[in-house]
């Protein structure tokens, strides 16, 4: 039976839209106010972009999500070469010693976030097309893994560590879902952990980060900073918060209160309630995800509905774990809260496809959405 778009999520993306907007007003119109004269800068950037976001996703919402299988190539293509300007000179922007921006005109946007969802989109087509070869090493495992290295080679070069991080664990997840050999799967993971261990090691900064996440206090006034005062904009926050726009710590303590620790901010203003709702919403994100997935005849549907949960669920747990000390310190936006067009631009789409495929998925399970599946 063909059902129409899942509104759980659509209420549910709305409404982080809608409480992005709001938060986002609350954590930067001081430092607006500072930077650019104008205390509403970045609200009026933020709900351009989210109407614009909104209505992509209705658009999209309603073009067959079978449309990107035939287009999965171009999609790539289109994402690698967007991560390739980056590191052509006079392409690429700096900003804190990172190229992680293209510019054109007044545009600037971070490809890192475009490419994330065309990988999912590559990975859904290449690894549901080889359903009846996925357990083989040179046709299941290889091509895909080759194509991701080429990604994550390239995120890395920025440098954007945590960005890379999570684009091989959502890609290891979509082959593991797909029925890719665990062994496979678990020596690539094995062999990754030296790589990692000496791309911590040889930058000072990493390092660091790893040592105040084991000891938040070890280094309060410098590369502890940023977890220290997010440790006290949710201490002052309680059971209820200080209320809307009267949070202190937003007020040049905190670092980035507007983008990667506006969950702290949360923390700070609605409290203890207010973090629990936002942490409920996503976790109700996921489930249904999971839950389209899981209905999905075609593999395809399947694997791309669990993709785009898997980049939305991921990064935004990372960033609620790391505001909360529970990882090292990282700067991974919350998708539909934090300030940035890009970021949810991208995210916007994404809930559209989600929202596109539920439509197809039936009410009862399938008996093998994958031909792994039982």
């Amino acid at each position: 039976m063909v059902r129409h778009p899942d509104t759980v999520v659509l209420f549910i993306v709305l409404s982080l839209v809608g409480l992005g907007v709001t938060m986002v007003y609350s954590a930067s119109c001081i430092l607006a106010l500072e930077n650019f004269g104008n205390q509403y800068y970045y609200l009026q950037r933020q709900a351009l972009f989210s109407l614009a976001g909104v209505f992509l996703m209705f658009v999209v919402m309603r073009i067959p999500y079978r449309f990107y299988y035939r287009l999965s190539y171009p999609i790539l293509g289109i994402g690698l070469a967007l991560l390739t300007l980056l590191h052509i000179p006079g392409f690429g922007r700096s900003i804190g010693g990172a190229t992680r921006w293209l510019q054109a005109g007044a545009v600037v946007f971070q490809p890192s976030e475009v490419a994330k969802l065309a990988i999912v989109i590559f990975m859904s087509y290449s690894l549901s097309k080889k359903q009846e070869k996925i357990k083989t090493f040179s046709i299941g495992f290889l091509p895909n893994m080759l194509i991701s290295l080429v990604a994550l080679f390239l995120i890395m070069k920025e440098p954007d560590f945590g960005t890379s991080i999570m684009l091989v664990v959502i890609v290891l997840l979509m082959m593991f879902i797909a029925g890719t050999k665990v062994r496979y799967l678990f020596l690539t993971a094995l062999g990754s952990f030296p790589i990692f261990y000496l791309l911590i090691a040889r930058a000072e900064y990493r390092l660091a980060r790893i040592l105040v996440f084991l000891n938040p206090w070890i280094d309060p006034q410098r590369a502890g900073f940023q977890i220290t005062q997010s440790f006290i904009a949710f201490g002052s926050g309680g059971l209820w918060g200080q209320g809307l726009g009267q949070g202190k710590q937003k007020l040049f303590f905190l670092p980035a209160p507007h983008t990667d620790f506006i969950y702290a901010v949360i923390g700070e203003e609605l409290g203890f309630v207010g973090t629990a709702l936002v942490l409920a919403l996503f976790l109700i994100l996921v489930w249904r995800g999971v839950r389209i997935a899981y209905r999905m005849t075609d593999p395809f549907g399947c694997l791309l509905a669990m993709g785009i949960t898997a980049m939305l669920g991921i990064q935004a747990l990372v960033n609620m774990g790391v505001t909360l000390g529970l990882l090292p310190t990282k700067g991974l936006p919350m998708p539909f809260v934090s300030y940035g067009g890009t970021s949810l631009l991208v995210s916007l789409i994404a809930s559209g496809i989600l929202l596109n495929i539920s439509s197809s998925a039936v009410s009862e399970r399938p008996t093998g959405a994958l031909n792994t599946a039982a």
